[in-house]
């Protein structure tokens, strides 16, 4: 390893942390201070793919930080599915900080400089976890992000507000409290270590009843994955500004816990452990339960941040499921729906976001015909909501895919299904949102030429974003090369 790349992968951590003192000394100069943001944000995404290039060489990239007792020690390594997570959040930061100047000056937001200094702290917290080498550096990294993204969610400072909040914090941090950490420390008293290790930490005399139990309280633990019940954070944090919408269900906060999922599945349990606990099946239909449920109550919301936000709850029950089914198609389909459902779930956050500051609307009932004024944004809703459907040109296709094949190969019929009617679901309440804004219908009120598309900034990151689904599905060998890899270091190979 040299000494350059080690010091990258340490400055993915700490470059947005000194971007929070750069932020908060230019606070009171808008246009310095944005500039610093985007610049610091290049530069964490140039050390990533940097890292991303010597991973694909076969380098080994390890730092050790500090030791706090032995068997317990902050480190850090570069592996396929960190480096997945990694390369993510890195381009969506330097997007999302586009599409929030647009946005937080667009609607007259207050306290802009304590926004930026908190999202920064978040992709602080976000590169730490993925890098993490152990689950004792993950569950630090996971409690960072979780008390940096507090400050976002109340950023209105309305009761409302600080209410979304207090749900936000209390289920967050319950669980990791209750669950999480006890699921870590029995973890390290039946296995002797925390490392993330190929074919998993547990040895083949291990008690499965005992086993299973610590799944279940993994699973419960890591609250961001927003399995139900400890689902209700996610809707209650929806009152935060788009921006931040964006930031917790594409870039940071929800891929953080089906990150730590998928994680804790393959490098703590490892694949032919899991099909083999008594709670794997039990937990595989509650995840396909949530899937289901999430994708009804969706159907039922009139305001699009709402919806949306059931949506995520949904699409992460996908990601749950490709994790317990443990096969090979399984991790591929759910470390490709990390990708595709950011970009996909990203994109609508952003049109949404457009669609209140431009027209002050953010029910859906109000939207029709705004496809004859913003029809940037309105395309673009179209294109990231066939990336979450799974259907041709978007990126999501080739994720559910996948995902369906390992119910095919594990013989789990119901979950199939499940996953298939939760695609007809997402078609009936995310297509009529743009069609009814292209076709309005002879009773609809005329559109109201004063609105128009939303500032520059903002139209160019969702353009962006959108293109990324549609590339997605062109061109998605990076994506599927990186989940193969994740087999490969965890000792499964492809077809098992």
């Amino acid at each position: 390893m040299t000494p350059s790349l080690a010091l990258m992968l340490q400055l993915t951590i700490l470059l947005p942390l000194l971007a929070t003192f750069a932020i908060a000394v230019t606070g009171k100069q808008p246009n310095l201070r944005e500039s610093v943001t985007i610049i610091i944000s290049l530069a964490v995404l140039y050390c990533v793919i940097n890292l991303y290039q010597a991973l694909k060489t076969g380098a080994s990239i390890e730092v050790s930080w500090w030791e706090l007792m032995p068997g317990l020690d902050i480190s850090f390594v570069i592996e396929p599915l960190g480096m997945l997570f990694a390369l993510i959040a890195s381009f969506l930061w330097l997007i999302t900080t586009i599409y929030a100047i647009g946005y937080m000056r667009g609607h007259h937001e207050e306290n802009q400089t304590r926004f930026y200094i908190c999202f920064a702290l978040a992709i602080s917290a976000v590169m730490g976890l993925a890098f993490s080498a152990n689950l004792f550096s993950l569950f630090i990294f996971y409690e960072v992000l979780t008390l940096s993204t507090y400050p976002l969610v109340t950023h209105a400072g309305t009761d409302k507000a600080k209410q979304g909040g207090r749900v936000y914090l209390g289920i967050l941090l319950s669980t990791s409290v209750v669950f999480f950490l006890l699921a870590i420390v029995l973890t390290r008293l039946i296995s002797g270590t925390l490392e993330f290790t190929a074919g998993g930490v547990f040895d083949d005399n291990i008690d499965t009843t005992i086993a299973g139990a610590i799944l279940v309280l993994f699973i419960f633990g890591i609250g961001k994955a927003a399995i139900m019940p400890f689902h209700r954070w996610l809707p209650a944090a929806m009152v935060a500004p788009t921006p931040v919408s964006a930031l917790l269900h594409a870039v940071a906060v929800v891929k953080a816990g089906v990150f730590t999922v998928l994680k804790v599945c393959i490098f703590i349990f490892g694949l032919d452990l899991l099909p083999q606990l008594p709670t794997t099946e039990f937990l595989l239909y509650l995840a396909t339960f949530s899937v289901l449920v999430a994708s009804i109550v969706a159907m039922r919301q009139d305001n699009l941040k709402a919806r949306l936000a059931y949506s995520t709850v949904s699409q992460l029950g996908y990601i749950t499921i490709g994790a317990l089914l443990a096969t090979s198609s399984g991790v591929i389909g759910s470390s490709m729906h990390i990708a595709s459902h950011a970009f996909g779930k990203i994109t609508l956050f952003f049109c949404a976001g457009a669609i209140l500051v431009a027209s002050h609307k953010s029910n859906i009932s109000e939207m029709r015909g705004l496809g004859y004024t913003m029809p940037i944004t309105m395309g673009a809703f179209f294109i990231g909501s066939l990336s979450i459907i799974g259907v041709p040109p978007a990126g999501g296709t080739w994720s559910k895919w996948f995902l369906l094949m390992a119910t095919v190969e594990t013989g789990y019929w119901v979950v199939m299904v499940t996953l298939m009617l939760s695609s007809l679901l997402n078609i009936a309440y995310l297509l009529p949102i743009p069609y009814h804004a292209f076709f309005p219908g002879k009773d609809a009120k005329p559109a109201n030429s004063a609105i128009k598309e939303a500032p520059l900034p903002s139209l160019i990151a969702l353009t962006i974003t959108t293109f990324g689904c549609l590339i997605m599905f062109i061109y998605p060998q990076p994506v599927y090369e990186l989940a193969q890899a994740i087999l490969t270091v965890s000792g499964v190979s492809h077809g098992q």
